[in-house]
C-alpha cells in the first residue's frame, strides 16, 4: 500500500516517474489564465491567515461546504477566519475523490510543509502552523516559491492597468503579470447592467456609443491601449457559443433595445454578440494576440443567492446547452472577415471534446502551428478523469504535443499546484501508453514531449518574452 500522496503520487509506471520528476517536476510555470487580483501583487499583499489565502473568493471550497452542511456565515459570511477553516476542514475527510482534496493537500504539503491529512480534528493545530509559516510570505514571494515566471490576469477593457504599470516599473520583481483583455461585459448584451457599462465605457474612450460598430470601435481603442501595457491575449466568456449571419442592422436594434433598458430576444442579442466578437477577432489578429473563448456555463441559478452574494459565489453549472454546434461557424466567419487569430477553445460540457477537437482541425494552417487550440479541462472538468478525457480526446482527433497545457483559472496564489497535479496526470498518461507499447521508449522525444507541454508550448504559443 502506497503512502498518503507521497512522491510518486497519480504515477503508477516507472515511465510516468521518471518523466515527472526528471522532466515536469523541474520546470517553471506559465500561468495564462487566472483571477489573481493585480492590486494583490503591486502591493505584495500580506496575508494573515491561511482562510485569507485558501478561502478568500475560492467557490470550488464554498460550493462543497454549502453541500456538506455549513452555514452560509462560515462560507462567505461574518464568522471568524478560525471558525472558517475549521467548517472546510470538517469536510475534508468526506471529499474521498473530489479533486479538491488532493488539490488541498497539495497546497498544504508545497505551501506549508504538511503531509497528514487535514481533518476536523487536527484543523486548529494545522490552522495555527499555516498561520506561523505565512508570516514568511507576501504574495510575490508565494508566486516565487512555486517557481511561477509569467501570469495573465483578467481585466475589464475600462481598466486603467495602473497596478500593472505598477508591478512592472518594479525592477526587484521578476515574474511578468500581464493583463489579459476580457470584454464581457460589453458584449453579453442580455446581462443586467449592460446600458450602464456602456455609459463608462463611452467615458473612458471619450465619445458616445451609439451603435454596435460603435462599441466595436471603442472596444478596439481599449486593445490597443492593453496591447501598450504587454498585453498577449483575450477572453471572452459566453454562457453558450453563439453564432448569427452578420447582420448590423440586427445588432444595432439590439443595442438599442438594450440601452433603453430592454432585453433584445436572443436572435438580436446573437446578432450583437456575433458581430462585436468578430470585430475583435480581427483586432486580435492584427495584434497577434491569443483569443480565449469560454462557453458551456450556466450561471447564477440560485436567483435569492445571486441577489445576496453576487457572480462567482459558487452557484453555476455545466449547460448541456453549450452551442458548441456555433463554433465552426464562429471560426469561419473570424475567417471570413479577415481576422483568425490563434484561438483556445474551453467548453465547460466535457461531452464536447470531440466535436472541439475535430472542428478546430478544420481551421488549422497559416504556418503557426497548433494555432488553433482546444483548452484545457477547464472548471468542473479539472479532475483526473476530466483532464484524462481532455487529453485522450485531443490525442486521438489533433496534435497532442502542440498542446498549451495547464491554467489555475484561480483566486489564490496557492493553487498553482495544480500545474503539478496536470503534469502528474499527463506523466501518467504518457508512461501507460509506453509501457503498453503504444508509443516508444524514446528518452529525447519523451523529455521534449513533457517539456513542451508543461512550458514550452505556452511560452512559444503566446510569445512570452521570459
Amino acid at each position: 500500500m502506497r503512502d498518503f500522496m507521497d512522491q510518486d503520487f497519480l504515477l503508477s509506471t516507472d515511465t510516468a516517474k521518471w518523466l515527472y520528476h526528471e522532466v515536469a517536476e523541474q520546470l517553471p510555470i506559465i500561468d495564462y489564465h487566472c483571477h489573481i487580483n493585480p492590486q494583490e501583487i503591486a502591493e505584495d499583499r500580506k496575508f494573515d491567515n491561511i482562510s485569507q489565502v485558501w478561502l478568500g473568493g475560492d467557490h470550488y471550497k464554498w460550493r462543497v461546504m454549502r453541500a456538506s452542511g455549513a452555514t452560509e456565515d462560515k462560507v462567505t459570511g461574518d464568522a471568524s477566519d478560525r471558525e472558517k477553516f475549521r467548517a472546510f476542514a470538517a469536510v475534508m475527510p468526506q471529499l474521498i475523490s473530489n479533486p479538491l482534496y488532493h488539490w488541498s493537500h497539495l497546497e498544504l504539503q508545497r505551501g506549508f510543509g504538511i503531509t497528514e491529512p487535514l481533518t476536523p480534528d487536527n484543523a486548529d493545530e494545522i490552522y495555527d502552523r499555516c498561520n506561523e509559516i505565512l508570516k514568511g510570505y507576501s504574495a510575490r514571494q508565494l508566486m516565487e516559491k512555486f517557481h511561477v515566471k509569467a501570469i495573465c490576469t483578467t481585466d475589464d477593457p475600462i481598466d486603467d492597468l495602473h497596478w500593472h504599470d505598477q508591478i512592472a516599473a518594479d525592477t526587484t520583481f521578476s515574474i511578468k503579470v500581464l493583463p489579459a483583455f476580457r470584454p464581457d461585459k460589453a458584449v453579453n448584451i442580455e446581462k443586467p447592467g449592460f446600458d450602464a457599462y456602456i455609459r463608462k465605457l463611452s467615458e473612458v474612450v471619450g465619445c458616445e456609443l451609439t451603435s454596435a460598430k460603435d462599441v466595436a470601435a471603442a472596444l478596439c481603442e481599449r486593445i490597443d491601449y492593453f496591447d501598450a501595457h504587454g498585453c498577449l491575449c483575450a477572453d471572452h466568456g459566453l454562457d453558450y457559443c453563439m453564432y448569427a449571419e452578420p447582420n448590423s442592422v440586427l445588432a444595432d436594434d439590439a443595442f438599442v433595445q438594450a440601452m433603453n433598458g430592454r432585453r433584445p430576444t436572443k436572435a438580436a442579442a446573437d446578432a450583437y454578440k456575433t458581430f462585436i466578437t468578430i470585430a475583435c477577432a480581427k483586432k486580435y489578429t492584427e495584434k497577434n494576440w491569443v483569443m480565449q473563448i469560454h462557453f458551456g456555463c450556466l450561471r447564477d441559478n440560485n436567483k435569492p443567492q445571486f441577489a445576496k452574494l453576487g457572480p462567482d459565489t459558487g452557484y453555476d453549472a455545466v449547460n448541456s446547452q453549450s452551442g458548441v454546434e456555433n463554433v465552426a461557424p464562429l471560426l469561419n466567419a473570424f475567417a471570413e472577415h479577415g481576422g483568425l487569430p490563434k484561438v483556445i477553445l474551453y467548453s465547460l460540457n466535457p461531452a464536447d471534446n470531440t466535436a472541439i477537437a475535430t472542428t478546430m482541425a478544420c481551421f488549422q494552417g497559416g504556418g503557426v502551428a497548433g494555432k488553433i487550440q482546444q483548452g484545457s479541462a477547464w472548471w468542473f472538468n479539472d479532475n483526473r478523469p476530466g483532464m484524462r478525457q481532455q487529453l485522450t480526446d485531443l490525442a486521438s482527433n489533433g496534435v497532442l504535443g502542440r498542446f498549451v497545457g495547464m491554467l489555475t483559472d484561480s483566486r489564490s496564489f496557492l493553487s498553482y499546484t495544480r500545474h503539478e497535479y496536470f503534469r502528474r496526470v499527463l506523466c501518467e498518461l504518457i508512461g501507460e501508453w509506453v509501457e503498453s507499447g503504444q508509443y516508444p521508449n524514446d528518452e529525447k522525444q519523451l523529455k521534449k514531449l513533457v517539456a513542451d507541454l508543461c512550458y514550452n508550448n505556452t511560452k512559444e504559443y503566446f510569445r512570452f518574452d521570459i
